[in-house]
């Protein structure tokens, strides 16, 4: 039996089931999930609070405007826009009073926030990030930062390692939070999707939000469930996060994620393209070709939905093509256990579902994958 290159024609993630965790722009992404064939689950693990009822941006724009600003950073184009949009209909001189600092931009969505706030660019990294902007900072070339004034626009995120080491280098840094995330009023979808992922019925989340990651695993935690989210994201469920910010609290839980080369929701959906169905290699058995997916099969370029019994059979007998696979090791591969004649049922069943003979019976040993 040899491994052989996927079929064409069948939609790249047909088969695969992905939770999108966004609160923001989760329609699009998960448009292009399904655009590609995937099965989407929205579980939105954050919401935000509108910019015009907090009043913790009130005040941090009022200790803004209480001295003169040296340097601002810019880090989204949403947080950046709305901030000088809040600011305006709260009748606060917001933009006179920066006009004067250097404004860098995290990246092409800032930049334009900033010039069609009325104000200019000074500096942008290449790379998009928040650790560029703090070396180029610390770097000089915007001048010593001993004593200057920084305002720094959050998105949500806290961004502890660009705020310390500019506070490190003896910057007074203000820290402005345009928009805050909390829990979602109903946490019913992010509940389901941590006892799915424990149970492996999905098959990748993706993140564009290192909140939402946050707020996910303080679910599981408050389930009592964390230990075997953990484990399930060390297993077989793929974390794919738009970048390294977001993927911050992955990392701090010891969950491997992939991320995209640029961070945008396109590249994110092609990143989950790339890295779901290589997971599972494209088996030769016999005359055919056979791909077990996340809840399906793909016979000969044929996606064929599977039950959970027959989906646990052969995905059990896929792990060691051609080789006889016990009924002992079947039975214990069943969702909810069984006996012989449940292992029975399910190669009967996995059978008639993928309509050719591809799986064989092996008297008095067990079942393997024709060769």
């Amino acid at each position: 039996m040899t491994q052989t290159a996927p079929e064409p024609g069948l939609l790249p993630l047909a088969g695969y089931t992905v939770a999108v965790t966004a609160a923001r722009r989760k329609e699009e992404l998960g448009a292009l999930l399904d655009r590609r064939g995937a099965r989407v689950v929205h579980a939105p693990a954050i919401r935000i609070v509108p910019l015009a009822d907090d009043a913790e941006l009130v005040a941090a724009t009022r200790e803004v405007l209480a001295q003169p600003i040296d340097l601002v950073v810019a880090t989204t184009g949403v947080g950046f826009r709305g901030w000088l949009e809040a600011a305006e209909a709260w009748d606060l001189p917001l933009v006179d009073h920066l006009r004067p600092a250097r404004v860098l931009a995290r990246g092409p969505k800032a930049r334009g926030a900033i010039r069609g706030g009325g104000l200019v660019d000074a500096w942008s990294p290449e790379s998009e990030s928040s650790a560029e902007v703090l070396a180029h900072l610390l770097s000089g070339a915007e001048g010593p930062l001993e004593g200057r004034r920084i305002a720094v626009q959050l998105h949500g995120d806290p961004l502890p390692d660009l705020v310390s080491g500019l506070r490190a280098a003896g910057a007074d840094v203000l820290t402005v939070p345009v928009y805050r995330w909390v829990l979602p009023e109903d946490v019913a979808p992010v509940r389901k999707l941590v006892g799915s992922v424990v149970a492996g019925a999905v098959d990748a989340v993706t993140f564009t939000s290192a909140p939402a990651a946050a707020s996910l695993l303080s679910v599981a935690e408050e389930l009592g469930q964390r230990a075997e989210f953990v484990a399930a994201m060390n297993g077989r469920v793929l974390a794919v996060a738009v970048g390294p910010v977001t993927a911050g609290p992955l990392d701090a839980a010891g969950i491997p994620s992939f991320q995209p080369e640029r961070a945008r929701l396109g590249a994110l959906a092609r990143e989950v393209v790339a890295r779901l169905p290589e997971r599972d290699p494209v088996l030769r058995v016999g005359p055919h070709t056979l791909q077990v997916r996340g809840y399906a099969a793909v016979l000969d370029d044929r996606l064929v939905e599977l039950a959970p019994g027959p989906l646990a059979v052969l995905r059990e007998l896929a792990r060691q093509p051609g080789h006889v696979v016990a009924r002992a090791d079947l039975v214990a591969s069943l969702p909810g256990g069984g006996d012989g004649h449940a292992v029975e049922m399910a190669v009967t069943r996995l059978r008639a579902a993928l309509g050719a003979p591809v799986v064989e019976t092996v008297v008095k040993r067990g079942y393997r994958l024709k060769t």
